[in-house]
């Protein structure tokens, strides 16, 4: 087929349509292009399929800088022009408030771009495969469960482009001499200090201990190496135990005017500038005013809860992991700031908190369960801003919220994720005034 490629859609592909009608979903297209396509996939109302041709380039198609663009799934756009990629992350917002969310003509701003394109990440993952020939380590292939090895990644600084090659070969050279099993490797480097910290996750096992410590402290210079052990399925990281091999076991980035200790299985934004101006917009829309109580609801290592601590009267903390609850009392201490900190499931703790005047949720992917969200109604918070990092999700739960009797002012998408489809999103509700 020869289509004219109209739009990007959530998930990375463009989006064309066929002569019968059906919506053909075109791996590494780019809107304005005229492409030549084969079809992959065949179904009732869409199709989708690979460029064979690009007959005429779009303007907004740009040269990928990766050599892996094509076959690593870390990126999907670098095909495309930036200021192309925030307008389609605006649309995937708006598209999924009008479709999944029932929301007729939602305010969504335009995307807060990333001061960064590329260099922005300060946490790289990177799975681990045994293979005859050593330990395999790299990212994973687009539509495939293959591995592949990189030497040089542009996400993380350039300090540290070079890492996955190095860490390869220092894994290589620990699997030669003893028992090494991995199933991942995450390298973080702080933007505002001079941390690198290698994270080490896999099951319980043997382990060269010192001799890793040494090989990958000399390979990326390494100011923190921790093994993380972990039982059951990776993805859902039931983390047993954390040894710190070298250096103090931690991560330290500051983000405005706080400092943030981040142990190895603690979340942390992973594109510093830009998490910085979420804080700060985040802020601005539950607009404090040092009278109000509020709850900050999966609160991770306290990157709300420090400065909230700072413009609240009272600041109720909830969080569930164990390791971010650990690293948000010390962040809080260190800071000599107090919030009540508690540790537990979100529906199961908050219809014992009380009343809250305001609250800021940060939730995982899977957004907020009946549950969790039936409580935080319950609280009563006259405002609710919800951070989001996935555009159905978040316009699920704000259908929920506005049956519940709550409006959506806005959306602000923001790009903590350049050349890819994800999209971080602020979104302010507010609490309808019943008139007496």
């Amino acid at each position: 087929m020869r289509l004219r490629v109209d739009s990007l859609a959530y998930g990375g592909d463009a989006v064309a349509r066929a002569e019968d009608g059906r919506v053909v979903f075109v791996r590494y297209g780019c809107p304005g292009d005229v492409v030549e396509v084969e079809s992959l996939e065949e179904h009732n109302r869409h199709i989708v399929a690979t460029i064979r041709e690009v007959v005429e380039p779009s303007p907004q198609r740009v040269k990928p800088p990766c050599p892996y663009f094509g076959r690593c799934g870390g990126c999907q756009w670098q095909h495309i022009a930036y200021p192309t990629q925030l307008a389609a992350k605006r649309q995937s917002v708006l598209d999924a408030l009008v479709r999944i969310g029932g929301i007729a003509e939602p305010v969504v701003a335009d995307t807060l771009p990333s001061p960064a394109e590329y260099g922005y990440r300060n946490r790289i993952e990177l799975t681990v495969t045994d293979t005859p020939t050593g330990l395999r380590l790299g990212y994973a292939e687009l539509h495939s469960d293959q591995i592949l090895p990189v030497d040089v990644c542009l996400l993380p600084p350039k300090r540290l482009q070079k890492a996955p090659k190095a860490l390869a070969g220092g894994l290589r050279y620990l699997s030669g001499r003893g028992e090494v099993e991995l199933a991942r490797v995450s390298l973080r480097s702080a933007a505002r200090y001079s941390d690198v910290a290698v994270d080490l996750w896999g099951p319980p096992s043997g382990f060269p201990r010192q001799m890793a410590a040494k090989v990958l402290r000399d390979a990326v210079r390494a100011s923190s190496i921790t093994r993380v052990l972990f039982k059951g399925p990776l993805k859902e990281r039931r983390v047993s135990k954390v040894e710190v091999l070298s250096g103090r076991g931690f991560w330290r980035e500051r983000l405005g005017e706080e400092s943030y200790v981040v142990s190895a299985p603690s979340f942390f934004q992973v594109n510093t500038a830009v998490a910085e101006r979420l804080v700060a917009l985040a802020l601005d829309e539950l607009e404090c005013d040092g009278t109000d109580r509020v709850l900050d609801l999966y609160a991770g290592v306290g990157t709300f809860t420090l400065p909230l601590a700072n413009l609240a009267e009272e600041v109720v903390a909830v969080e569930g992991s164990s390791s971010a609850i650990g690293d948000l009392r010390r962040n809080l201490e260190e800071a000599q700031l107090y919030a009540e900190v508690v540790g537990g499931d979100a529906a199961r703790e908050l219809p014992d908190l009380g009343h809250f005047d305001k609250a800021l949720i940060d939730p995982p992917r899977g957004g907020l369960q009946p549950a969790a969200l039936d409580a935080l109604v319950a609280a009563g918070p006259s405002r609710i801003v919800y951070v989001s990092c996935d555009p159905a999700t978040l316009a699920r739960d704000a259908r929920r919220l506005l049956d519940a009797g709550y409006s959506l002012r806005r959306a602000t998408p923001v790009d903590m994720f350049p050349q890819t489809y994800h999209v971080e999103t602020v979104a302010l509700f507010e609490r309808e005034r019943i008139e007496s």
